[in-house]
């Protein structure tokens, strides 16, 4: 151990002055609620954008596949169910699944109620996982018996709610098509998926219904769903996608299918940046008035050890090692104090949230190493640095003035 190493310890574990004492555990504890802090914010941050973009994800997909055209509603233009491209993506291991589907505007009429929604139309090859996940009550549909999946439907609990309806409950569904058709339906599954802007626009139903509804030929279908399995691919999901489409359709992704969620979601990362800063900001400024009136309190021992002949960088460097155990172990604190709080909160959900607000009931967590990793780098390398100005006030103590002052 060096000389400076071997004063800092001294002077950091084994020093018995009361003031500075109390001003060194407020510098640690600052330390460890902003890094802490940050901590949690970046998990909380980062389980957010998750669970939302999964919500959206599964329940639109990554990318959409439709008809080239100007068409921008919600009654699909029809396009041949086109197998040759179905096996094209199939084959790419980035894709999870592909699958054919429909929508058409409908009005449902129950309890001398109304509601207008748009019925999202699939087939057995459907992937239900998501959905099973957000059934609330019920089942997901059965396509064994093809007539009977024409009459059965899953509505949302907004949708239910709003109509007082319930799983088992028949009720009618009006298409605008050329002349007003009605069709029964029977509730098979209520679901909420947390979206706002899915749960009171979709229903599910069969394709076979939109498709004898809106007089398609019977192989076609309204688009393509295609799930992948890495978002941070959807880029390149989306090019692939584009070398083996034929002519007449054309891609859009979930991003642009939603986004005004999207943006939202990507402002979110702007004010946990101000947070993090702000944080940094605290925990710099309690350690530098630790260090200055630690240095103030031993300007004695500054004049002494001057007076043996050390240099001012030498002097600096014990209070730097000083200041770098107290920030050491305010991060070791910071981080007990943040993975803990995250822990606690993955396991429990015990912070909740308005679902209608926030597109869920609790606050979701997501723990990323390397932001954990990063933020003690950052916090560490920051405050060394900042703290080396502070420290240059040894220079200016004249070491008889200092001696004089004890």
């Amino acid at each position: 151990m060096n000389f400076a190493a071997f004063i800092a310890s001294r002077i950091s574990f084994r020093s018995k002055r009361t003031f500075s004492k109390l001003i060194v555990r407020i510098a640690v504890i600052g330390i460890m609620l902003g890094l802490g802090v940050m901590i949690l914010s970046f998990a909380i941050m980062n389980g957010f954008k998750q669970e939302v973009r999964e919500k959206i994800r599964g329940f639109s997909g990554d990318i959409q596949v439709l008809k080239l055209d100007l068409n921008t509603s919600y009654e699909n233009s029809p396009v041949p169910y086109d197998p040759v491209f179905v096996k094209h993506v199939q084959a790419n291991k980035v894709f999870t699944h592909i699958m054919p589907f429909a929508t058409l505007p409908c009005i449902i009429k129950a309890n001398d109620e109304i509601e207008g929604v748009v019925m999202k139309g699939v087939n057995r090859d459907y992937d239900w996982t998501f959905l099973q996940k957000c059934l609330v009550v019920g089942t997901v549909m059965d396509f064994r018996d093809t007539v009977a999946s024409q009459k059965q439907i899953m509505i949302s609990q907004r949708t239910a709610d709003r109509l007082k309806l319930k799983v088992g409950d028949d009720f009618l569904m009006y298409f605008v098509r050329d002349n007003l058709r009605k069709r029964k339906f029977k509730i098979v599954g209520i679901f909420t998926t947390g979206v706002e802007d899915v749960d009171k626009t979709f229903v599910i139903g069969d394709m076979a219904l939109i498709r004898k509804l809106s007089d398609w030929p019977l192989d076609n279908v309204g688009g393509y769903e295609v799930r992948i399995n890495d978002f941070d691919k959807l880029d390149y999901a989306n090019s692939a996608i584009g070398d083996v489409i034929p002519t007449d359709l054309k891609t859009f992704t979930v991003v642009e299918n939603f986004g005004n969620i999207f943006d939202w979601l990507e402002k979110i990362d702007i004010n946990t940046q101000i947070m993090l800063i702000l944080m940094l900001i605290v925990a710099v400024i309690n350690m530098i008035s630790a260090l200055l009136i630690m240095i103030l309190e031993r300007t004695s021992m500054i004049g002494m050890l001057k007076a043996m002949g050390a240099q001012n960088w030498t002097i600096q460097r014990i209070f730097l090692i000083n200041a770098s155990y107290l920030i050491g172990f305010g991060m070791l604190l910071g981080n007990l104090f943040g993975l803990g709080l995250s822990l606690l909160q993955y396991q429990t959900h015990w912070i909740k949230l308005d679902q209608t607000s926030y597109y869920m009931t609790f606050v979701p967590i997501k723990v990323e190493l390397m932001d954990v990793v990063l933020l003690n780098l950052g916090t560490l390398v920051i405050s060394l640095l900042v703290l080396i100005v502070p420290s240059t006030l040894v220079s200016r103590i004249s070491p008889v003035k200092a001696i004089q002052f004890k």
